[in-house]
């Protein structure tokens, strides 16, 4: 389901007190929006709530408002979520969200009571950097690539046929994705194949973009990933079977320190695990499809990049 936020934000703009407006909004959709700024932007219930709120609805919005008139936002997300399913056969529910943030996530995923979630906040893909929004400037066509890169992990998270150790760590926390808890428990295994499928779901439905756009990498990021890929995976391999909030930081976090990010004296980029999950998991695309891979279990997964993985109808056709 398609769920539109644009009219209430929208209409925070026009209101004589805007901050109460905010917050009327906020608790009308306090489930989905608890969750956004939990995991996406700091605890809705502390002291600097009142504050990113302030900067939300006092900046200036002429760039989301050229996007709107110009671009049929809804018509753009239909269409793509139409690609995903067809994709993947999509088998629970999972929520589009269409919003306007608070500057931090330009899309993401959620699960909200057992329901997937991909999200997608629009002050990013103005194509114009605005300061007072922590807008990006985001050509508006790169939200296809990261609308399907979210109901991905959507869909690996809640799909009833789901092998992933994410799935099991959501039912465990009661029916809700936190990032932080996913980081501390998941293998590093699951956290890197994870975002790799993701990737390489936003290059079926999305292509034609440079390369490193798919992971949201800078070109020049991108080109030294590549070139340390023989030091990443060989550092990276004695990791993948431990779980640790650090090592999800490590590979898949911007705002790290260098020494956080230092392997064999190397300061190696931000998020280059996307690039190495990507990489782990093109074997087990090849050979079984996306449909297949999304569902699969990390070890699954990179079992067929060792050669070592055999369906349970071809297991049982050599007994």
């Amino acid at each position: 389901m398609i769920v539109n936020l644009l009219p209430d934000f929208l209409a925070i703009l026009q209101a004589p007190d805007r901050m109460a407006a905010y917050r009327a909004y906020f608790d009308r959709h306090r489930a989905l929006l608890s969750a956004y700024w939990d995991n996406y932007v700091l605890d809705p219930s502390g002291p600097h709530f009142d504050d990113v709120v302030r900067t939300t609805v006092l900046a200036d919005r002429s760039d989301l408002l050229a996007l709107l008139a110009r671009t049929d936002i809804l018509a753009l997300v239909e269409r793509t979520v139409a690609q995903v399913h067809d994709l993947l056969t999509i088998d629970s529910d999972v929520d589009v969200v269409v919003m306007v943030g608070v500057g931090a996530a330009n899309a993401g995923e959620l699960v909200v009571d057992g329901r997937g979630v991909a999200f997608v906040c629009l002050e990013h893909f103005t194509g114009v950097a605005n300061e007072e929004t922590q807008g990006l400037g985001l050509d508006p066509e790169l939200l296809p690539l990261w609308l399907s890169h979210e109901l991905a992990h959507a869909v690996r998270y809640t799909s009833p046929v789901s092998r992933s150790e994410m799935r099991a760590l959501v039912e465990d926390i009661g029916g809700y994705y936190s990032y932080w808890e996913t980081g501390r428990q998941a293998s590093l295994r699951e956290l890197l194949v994870n975002e790799g499928l993701a990737v390489q779901v936003s290059r079926a439905i999305s292509p034609g973009h440079a390369a490193w756009e798919y992971f949201g990498f800078a070109r020049k990021q991108y080109a030294r990933i590549r070139e340390l890929e023989p030091l990443l995976t060989r550092a990276v391999s004695d990791d993948l079977d431990r779980a640790g909030l650090g090592l999800r930081l490590r590979y898949l976090s911007g705002g790290m320190s260098d020494e956080a990010r230092t392997l064999e004296r190397t300061i190696i980029p931000e998020r280059a695990g996307y690039f190495l999950g990507a990489r782990m998991v093109e074997p087990a695309i090849a050979t079984h499809g996306l449909k297949w891979a999304v569902r699969a279990s990390a070890q699954e997964l990179t079992a067929i990049a060792d050669g070592q993985y055999m369906l349970p109808e071809q297991a049982s056709q050599m007994a």
